[in-house]
């Protein structure tokens, strides 16, 4: 059975669907079979993989809003063992849909459950907010991995978040665990980064990933051209941060890959 993470923060420009694309691109790279769920309205992370979410038959607002089974969605991509699920401008309505729905919560939980073991891991690129599309996510989810920029105010905002996951685990899904907080646009040129880092690490502890996803140029320019940094330029710093991410989430569940020779080379 695949491990369903969130990758979520209300506030923009932390570097979530950079990360999203990324991660899932690099498991994939490595032999693990990712599945990326867009469910940000913006469908940055479609675009992102090369798709015009305009041209979309199935998205996930189908599936959330009209029933549509989740394993008539997934579109494959350049990479063997990635595919994903879309996002169209449609999500933009699909919480007022859903406000009246029974369970409204859980309406993606039931979705995945459906594809759940068709994949290692499942990663949903969460809206920058904390509404009813997010708490469907966080509900649907055994962890979050959270992107902190390494800027002013990194943590800005952060309590609300993880008073969220709190109240998802009181009231929906007890098991939700942080899997993680990624340092994203980190500068090593920089005091202002290393101060940064130092500030999340002391708040967060051990949950801090040793992985640090630097600024890269290749970074932000692959999405134009709608590859993931490791299609566009594998040698790039970028390319190599994010490998370095999916090697440590992959050996902080080892446990779901004993027999894999990525854990245990």
């Amino acid at each position: 059975m695949g491990k369903v993470i969130s990758i979520a923060n209300q506030k923009g420009g932390v570097g979530k669907t950079t990360s999203a694309i990324n991660l899932a691109a690099s498991l994939a790279a490595i032999e693990h079979s990712p599945l990326i769920i867009d469910i940000d309205p913006q469908s940055n992370t479609t675009s992102g993989l090369g798709i015009e979410s305009k041209t979309v038959e199935n998205s996930i607002y189908e599936v959330m809003v009209d029933g549509v089974k989740m394993s008539e969605t997934p579109l494959k991509k350049e990479l063997e063992y990635l595919d994903l699920v879309p996002a169209h401008i449609n999500l933009v309505g699909a919480e007022i849909e859903m406000v009246d729905r029974n369970q409204r919560e859980k309406i993606l939980l039931k979705a995945v459950e459906e594809i759940k073991d068709n994949y290692d891991f499942i990663i949903i690129d969460c809206p920058p907010s904390l509404g009813l599309l997010t708490i469907n996510s966080l509900t649907s989810s055994d962890s979050v991995l959270i992107p902190v920029q390494c800027e002013y105010f990194a943590l800005e905002g952060l309590g609300q978040l993880l008073n969220t996951i709190k109240i998802v685990r009181q009231h929906m899904n007890p098991d939700l665990e942080i899997e993680g907080v990624l340092l994203t646009m980190y500068d090593t040129r920089t005091r202002l980064s290393n101060q940064v880092a130092d500030e999340v690490k002391r708040y967060f502890d051990d949950r801090v990933f040793s992985s640090v996803i630097s600024r890269n140029v290749r970074l932000a320019e692959a999405p134009r051209f709608g590859k993931p940094a490791i299609l566009y330029d594998a040698s790039s710093v970028g390319a190599k941060n994010y490998l370095s991410l999916a090697r440590e989430i992959i050996q902080q569940n080892k446990k779901m890959f004993k027999d894999s020779p990525v854990v245990a080379g």
